[in-house]
């Protein structure tokens, strides 16, 4: 968890991408990410982190869906939402806290 508290803690904002690699719309999710990540450029930083391989974390933070979007800015929770989101939802809500 000391390596999530470095991704958050960034003054851009960090949207998370809470994901189960069994969710059969991840490979369509993934497509998503990548177009927000090129859309934001370098205003902000996006990462997948796998609930299976991050339990503690998971439980931790009580993720019960995937997939769960987080978006953390100054090592804040901005935005949380579960389920599936489109690239212009996901980008206009981090470009609020840029």
């Amino acid at each position: 968890m000391a390596k999530f508290g470095e991704i958050i803690s960034s003054s851009s904002p960090t949207l998370i991408d809470f994901f189960s690699e069994s969710n059969e719309e991840q490979p369509i999710i993934h497509s998503i990410l990548r177009d927000v990540a090129a859309a934001l450029g370098d205003k902000a930083k996006v990462i997948k982190i796998d609930i299976a391989k991050n339990e503690k974390l998971v439980s931790a933070l009580r993720i019960k869906g995937s997939p769960t979007f987080i978006i953390y800015k100054n090592s804040e929770m901005k935005w949380r939402q579960s389920g599936e989101q489109d690239a212009n939802t996901l980008i206009n809500m981090v470009e609020q806290f840029v």
